[in-house]
Formats: C-alpha cells, sequence, structure tokens
C-alpha cells in the first residue's frame, strides 16, 4: 500500500501512514509540513541510477531536449533539466490561476491600446533605458504613421508564485509575459515525463493529481485562427527566432503542431538579421519574405537587447510592425508587459480604467504584490528607503525579460546607492518578495550523477498559465486560458529561467488543502 499524505495546517493535523512503505519528500511551510511525493523505500540505489538514466532518455526521445550553451550544435541536443517528482500545488490556488487568466488578457488588452497610460507609465524610463527607448520610438513611429493592421494576437502567459504567510489568496503574479511566452509545449513533456516516473514506480494511483496539459494545442490554435482572419490562403506564417535558438524543442514543436492543425499553412523561419536582408514592404505595405506575404508574424526573439547587433535588426522590427501582418505580440502588447507598466496597474484606482467589472478588478487585484516606483519623487524616496531599510523583503526588477536580470539582497542596496539621485533608478522597479513554500526534490541535470540520499535539494516553484486572445479593435474574438507550464529552482537561486539555466521543468501535483 502506497504511502497516504502527511497533511499539517495550522489549524488542522492528519495523518495516515499505516502500511506506509515510501520515504517522504517533504514540502515546508512556515513551521508546518505539507505532502510530497515519495520514492518506494525499497528502492535500491542501483534501481534510482536506472530510474534516472532510463527517465532522461524518455525525455530526450519524447522531444524534451535543449541545444548546448557551451558546445552548441544544430545537430546535437541535450536534455533538457527537470526535476525527478511534480511539486505539490494546492487545487484550489491553480484553479485560481487558471480562472483569473481571461480578466488578465483582457486587461493586457486594454493596457495595450491606451497611448495615454503607457506614454504616462514609460515617459522617465525611456529617458534613462536605450532598449524601452527604442521599442517606444518603433511604437511612435507606426502609431503616427497609422496602424495597418486591426487584429492583434497576444499568446500570454501570467507567472505565479505561492505566498507562503498568507492564509488565502496565496498565489500572487510574479510578472506578466506579453513577448515570447515559451514552454507551451515543454509545459506539456514536464507533466508527461511525471506521469512516466509515476508508472515505472508503479504509483498509478497518482495519475489523476496531474492536470491536464493542451497548451501547445492551445496556442497555435489562436495563431491559426489569427491566419484564417488575414484570408490569403497562400499567406504564410513566419517566426522569429534568436541567431542562435538553444530552446529548439519548443519553437519547434509550435510549427510542427500548426503543420498537424493545418497541413496546408507554410511556416518560416527567420532571425531579425535575417529579415533586414531578406525580407520587404510593398507598396501596400505588405510583407513579403521568400516572395510570400506574411499574414502572422510570431516573435520568439526581440525580447532582449542582445537580440539586436546594430541598426538593422532594429529596422527589421520597425519594417514588421509598419506591415498589415498581424503580429504576436504588436509592439503595442510588448509596451505593456513591461515592469513598469505591471508596477503601474498595482497602483491603487489604475485597474478600474481598464476593467469596468467591481468583482473582476478585487479578484485581479488579490494576486498583485507590491510594487513600487522608484522616480525620482516622493514615492520613489520611499520606496527607495524600503529597500534600503529592509533588501531581503524586496527584488529589483529592470525592464528586461528571460531571467538573469533581477537583483536581490545587498546587491539591492548597491545598486540603489549608485543612483540615489540619479534618473536611471527610474528605469528599475521594487517589488515584494515573494516566500513561496519549500519542498524537496532531485534536480535531474544533464551530465550530472545522482545518489538517491544525497542528491535531494530543497527547492521552490513558479507557476505559469497561459492565455490567448484574439482581437479585431476593441471587439474580443477570442479570449480564453490554453494550458499551463511550471520551473523549479534551488532556494539559494535567485533566479529560475530554464533557458538561463537556472530552473528546471516542473508539474504541478494538486492536493486538496
Amino acid at each position: 500500500m502506497l504511502c497516504r499524505y502527511l497533511l499539517i495546517t495550522s489549524n488542522k493535523f492528519l495523518l495516515n501512514i499505516q502500511n506506509c512503505k515510501h520515504i517522504s519528500i517533504y514540502h515546508k511551510m512556515a513551521a508546518n509540513l505539507n505532502p510530497c511525493i515519495s520514492l518506494p523505500i525499497n528502492l535500491g540505489e542501483n534501481d534510482f541510477q536506472d530510474l534516472v538514466q532510463k527517465v532522461k532518455d524518455w525525455t530526450i526521445m519524447h522531444g524534451g531536449g535543449m541545444r548546448s550553451k557551451t558546445q552548441f550544435s544544430y545537430d546535437s541536443l541535450t536534455v533538457v533539466p527537470f526535476t525527478l517528482f511534480p511539486s505539490v500545488f494546492p487545487r484550489s490556488e491553480f484553479q485560481k490561476a487558471v480562472a483569473i487568466q481571461p480578466a488578465l488578457n483582457e486587461l493586457t488588452h486594454r493596457v495595450s491600446n491606451d497611448h495615454e497610460f503607457l506614454y504616462s507609465c514609460l515617459e522617465k524610463t525611456i529617458e534613462v533605458d536605450e532598449f524601452t527607448c527604442n521599442l517606444f520610438k518603433v511604437y511612435e513611429t507606426v502609431r503616427n504613421e497609422g496602424f495597418t493592421q486591426r487584429l492583434s494576437l497576444g499568446i500570454l502567459r501570467s507567472d505565479f508564485m505561492q505566498e507562503k504567510e498568507a492564509s488565502d489568496d496565496r498565489i500572487k503574479q510574479v510578472e506578466m509575459n506579453t513577448i515570447a511566452s515559451g514552454f507551451g509545449w515543454l509545459g506539456i513533456i514536464s507533466g508527461d515525463i511525471h506521469r512516466f516516473v509515476f508508472q515505472q514506480l508503479g504509483m498509478l494511483d497518482k495519475l489523476n493529481m496531474l492536470p491536464e496539459n493542451k497548451a501547445l494545442q492551445g496556442l497555435t490554435t489562436g495563431i491559426i485562427k489569427a491566419w484564417e482572419l488575414f484570408d490569403e490562403k497562400d499567406s504564410v506564417i513566419l517566426v522569429i527566432i534568436e541567431n542562435q535558438p538553444m530552446n529548439i524543442c519548443d519553437q519547434r514543436f509550435h510549427q510542427f503542431e500548426i503543420a498537424r492543425q493545418k497541413p496546408e499553412v507554410k511556416v518560416i523561419v527567420k532571425t531579425l538579421t535575417q529579415m533586414s536582408n531578406e525580407a520587404k514592404l510593398s507598396d501596400s505595405k505588405d510583407l513579403l519574405v521568400q516572395g510570400k506575404k506574411v499574414a502572422v508574424v510570431y516573435y520568439r526573439a526581440g525580447y532582449s537587447p542582445n537580440h539586436y547587433f546594430g541598426e538593422a535588426e532594429w529596422s527589421a522590427r520597425l519594417m514588421i510592425e509598419r506591415s498589415t501582418a498581424i503580429k504576436c505580440p504588436n509592439i503595442q502588447y510588448h509596451l505593456a508587459g513591461t515592469k513598469k507598466v505591471q508596477q503601474a496597474l498595482a497602483t491603487p484606482g489604475t485597474l478600474e480604467r481598464f476593467v469596468k467589472d467591481p468583482q473582476k478588478v478585487v479578484e485581479i487585484r488579490k494576486v498583485f504584490t507590491g510594487l513600487y516606483s522608484l522616480d525620482l519623487d516622493e514615492n520613489g524616496d520611499k520606496a527607495v528607503k524600503m529597500a534600503l531599510d529592509a533588501p531581503d523583503r524586496f527584488v529589483l526588477k529592470p525592464q528586461r525579460e528571460g531571467g538573469g536580470n533581477n537583483l536581490y539582497g545587498e546587491d539591492i542596496r548597491k545598486k540603489l546607492m549608485s543612483c540615489m539621485k540619479n534618473k536611471e533608478r527610474s528605469a528599475w522597479i521594487l517589488m515584494d518578495k515573494i516566500n513561496p513554500p519549500v519542498q524537496q526534490n532531485y534536480l535531474i541535470r544533464p551530465n550530472q550523477d545522482y545518489e538517491k540520499n544525497s542528491a535531494l535539494c530543497e527547492v521552490v516553484s513558479e507557476m505559469g498559465i497561459f492565455g490567448i486572445i484574439l482581437c479585431d479593435g476593441d471587439e474580443i474574438l477570442i479570449n480564453k486560458q490554453v494550458g499551463h507550464m511550471m520551473r523549479t529552482k534551488l532556494t539559494s537561486c535567485n533566479e529560475g529561467g530554464v533557458h538561463a539555466g537556472d530552473g528546471v521543468l516542473d508539474s504541478p501535483f494538486l492536493i486538496d488543502d
């Protein structure tokens, strides 16, 4: 008989370990213990080693791979890092995250179309942050010329962490991703990895605790629907990728799923550099690549300064934005996903500008954590003082995506001291640090050996919920939640990006708490 779960909360203690044959992996919550998955107690070291290697092989043979950063090759893959077990997540909080996503999709759309609000949020940032300034120049150019395409497509991902100190409404939004919202495929494979692990260990009664995930199908359906609305059967879908793409499985599986759902659609893949050399606008502002008119542009790059090597890449971005193609995202959506906009939306009274339903306002506000402007004014000075007095309580965030950019602890103090009276501090925001519950798990990475008893690590997790929103001007045509992903990292690690090398793939194991 498999071990029942150990559940301890502040007001109840339930325990049933009769005939327990598993070693518990505990989940720490304040001074309490919450349930985690466990290995069979009779699983020997050799069996454990065999299990890890078997799961690695299964993962890479089923599309769980990445290209190596240190030994990059177009012809080889290494296994994507993953947790051996799924991480415990309260079912009620997972359902809240799923339910709130359409409201967050609509909020993002409304924000993206409010020029006055975008400018008020970013006017000080663009004075000191060159990358955001360049994005805003593209936006202002196409806005002044007149937007050529009414249709807009958002593939969004809202990232959440649990706040362990909260008695209810524990999920708190880390950020909203509006460009290159990745892991539609890798989010699916993560759950499949854990289903395979459970099957190998005979833990079949646990399979129903892993929620269904059809993120890839949902995301690509949005792209296909946009192509259909463009209404030219010979037009193509264009995917913009990095010059050295490493997250190849996640990107390619989107293309393969488009081919499966709509075999007649041609997908072309280009970098911004290639676009500057090979693409052109027609007199009617159609975007032409390889002699084909582009219906939809899906960005998997363009969110980081290192994707723009010079004027050529910026000119390519402007050319795309000027075109009649449906952009995913368009430049307005890209700007709506900046940290400064996120911080402004958390300001009391701001949500009501975009959300007319009072109940939705309440629900959205519940998932916000503390976000503070660092502008050179009284409120900014108060936020700086808070951060200097207790830097461990906060995260300092620049206007960047992709991981590896945030500052923590003493680095916050050093950064703020260096720009105390300087406009540079307006390029950053301050956010309350979310303290998620700690679990134990095995983090399986390529080219590493593991021992059953020594490889357990203390980890924390972040959940991402995917949404798509397709609009014709102000009219919303499609707005829904379509799947999820989860990343996990060591408690000692501040950043969590899998692509950046810090986090690993994970999936939620839903429990009733």
